[in-house]
C-alpha cells in the first residue's frame, strides 16, 4: 500500500457517524486528511497556530467541552516531538480547559492567545503574524453561521460566550486546516452549500460558512487529531517513530482527565464533568487511537518484510 492510500485508509476509519447523520458530509470531505497532512508536512518553516474551544453554557458546571482542547494538546505535543512549534488561540470562557490540557500534555509553556467574548481577535492576529505562523489549524471551534451568530448543535445561539475567531483563522498569510464533526465548526464552509442544512438537525441554522483549504471530517473531532498525527507519521519517515511514541493511550487519557478535572471541562453532549467526549467513553476513543497506530505499524512491518524478501 502506498503512503497516500494508507492515509486515505486512516481517514476512512474516522468516518464513522456517531449519530449526527453526517455520512453525506464524509463523502463530500473525502481526501481532506490527505490534503491536510501534505499541507502541514510541506509548509514553510514556522509555528502552527491552533484554534479551539467550544463553550457549553448549559453544562454542569458551564465550561468548555472536552472535544477540542484535549485533541489540540495532543497535536501540539506531537508536533513538538518533530521540531514544530505551536501556539494556541481561544477565548476566555474556554481558556481554563485549554491551559489544563496543554499542561497535561507537557506543552504548558507554549504561547496562548486569549480573546474576550464579544472582543476582537486583532491582538491574536498581530501576534500570529509577528510570530511567523505558517498554518492555522482549527479543531472543534464554533464558527460563524450565515447570519453571523455562533450556534451549538441544538441551534442555540452561544454568541454571549463566544468570540468569533474565524477572522483570525482566515487572516493569513498562513494556510488553513480544520477539523470538525457536526457542521457548526470553523472550516465547514468548505462543504457544498446546503449540504449541512439538508442532512444535519438544525443544519440550516448552525452551518458554519467559514471555509478551510483542507477539511478533516470525523465522527468525533478528537479522532481527527489522531488521524492528523498518524497521517504525518505515514508521510514523513523521519517523523514516524517520534509521532507514534506520542500517540500514547496513557498520555491521551491523562490529557482528557486533566482537562475535565482542572479546566474544568464537560462533555459537549451530556453536559457533565466527566472524562468522556461526545458521550463516548474515553476507552472507545483510545481504541480508535490504537486502530490508527496499528494500521501504520502493520504497513511498516509489511514494507520491511517486502524489502527483506
Amino acid at each position: 500500500m502506498n503512503r497516500l492510500a494508507l492515509i486515505d485508509k486512516i481517514e476512512a476509519a474516522i468516518h464513522q457517524d456517531v449519530g449526527r447523520n453526517i455520512a453525506p458530509l464524509f463523502t463530500a470531505a473525502r481526501g481532506g486528511l490527505r490534503g491536510a497532512v501534505q499541507a502541514l508536512a510541506d509548509a514553510a518553516p514556522g509555528p502552527i497556530g491552533i484554534v479551539t474551544g467550544f463553550y457549553v453554557p448549559g453544562g454542569v458546571p458551564p465550561a468548555a467541552e472536552t472535544d477540542g482542547p484535549a485533541g489540540a494538546a495532543l497535536l501540539a505535543a506531537g508536533l513538538r516531538r518533530v521540531g514544530i512549534a505551536a501556539r494556541l488561540a481561544t477565548d476566555a470562557p474556554c481558556a481554563g480547559a485549554c491551559l489544563a490540557a496543554l499542561q497535561a500534555a507537557g506543552v504548558g509553556d507554549m504561547p496562548v492567545d486569549v480573546a474576550t467574548p464579544h472582543g476582537s481577535p486583532d491582538e491574536a492576529i498581530a501576534a500570529w503574524r509577528a510570530g511567523g505562523v505558517r498554518l492555522a489549524l482549527a479543531i472543534e471551534r464554533c464558527g460563524r453561521t450565515a447570519d453571523g451568530t455562533a450556534r451549538n448543535m441544538r441551534g442555540r445561539d452561544v454568541g454571549a460566550w463566544t468570540t468569533l475567531l474565524d477572522d483570525l483563522f482566515l487572516a493569513g498569510p498562513w494556510r488553513t486546516v480544520a477539523i470538525g464533526d457536526g457542521g457548526n465548526e470553523i472550516g465547514m464552509g468548505a462543504l457544498p452549500e446546503g449540504l449541512i442544512a439538508a442532512h444535519v438537525a438544525h443544519g440550516d441554522a448552525i452551518a458554519c460558512v467559514t471555509p478551510a483549504e483542507h477539511l478533516i471530517l470525523a465522527g468525533v473531532s478528537h479522532w481527527g487529531a489522531y488521524a492528523l498525527l498518524g497521517g504525518l507519521a505515514v508521510l514523513r519517515d523521519e517523523w514516524r517513530g517520534a509521532l507514534l511514541d506520542g500517540m500514547d493511550p496513557a498520555l491521551d487519557r491523562a490529557i482528557l482527565e486533566a482537562t475535565v478535572r482542572d479546566g474544568p471541562a464537560v462533555d459537549g453532549v451530556t453536559g457533565r464533568q466527566e472524562a468522556t467526549i461526545d458521550s463516548i467513553d474515553g476507552a472507545k476513543h483510545r481504541q480508535m487511537l490504537g486502530t490508527i497506530s496499528k494500521m501504520i505499524e502493520t504497513e511498516k512491518a509489511g514494507a520491511r518484510q517486502a524489502t527483506l524478501s
